[in-house]
């Protein structure tokens, strides 16, 4: 009985960590400037995986697997939060990029 409830939330959260890594992909290409892809690759890259690797380590259970899992994500929680600050960061000091939109509108796309 307890197994087949694990097995139903390891399912639950695979598939909602592919879903939410999805719907992150899309925003990438759908949002209009830098910033905003920027934050939407530093939340995919927390929540998507996080959401997998726990799906895993509920499969694995309390074996050297989940225990590696475990490290595996805590690894990815700091070092996708320090890259994606370290990628705004470096856009906001190149002379070069355009700065953030912050509620102005979009600019006009080269295609029309």
């Amino acid at each position: 009985m307890m197994g087949g409830l694990i097995d139903v939330l390891a399912g639950l959260m695979l598939a909602g960590g592919v879903l939410f890594a999805l719907v992150g992909a899309i925003g990438l290409l759908r949002l209009p400037d830098f910033y905003a892809r920027t934050h939407a690759a530093g939340v995919v890259d927390t929540l998507g995986p996080a959401l997998i690797l726990a799906g895993l380590m509920l499969r694995a259970g309390w074996t050297l697997t989940g225990a590696k899992l475990l490290l595996i994500l805590l690894f990815l929680w700091f070092t996708g939060v320090v890259a994606t600050h370290a990628l705004a960061r470096a856009a906001l000091s190149d002379p070069e990029n355009p700065r953030p939109l912050l509620g102005r509108e979009k600019p006009p796309s080269k295609s029309s």
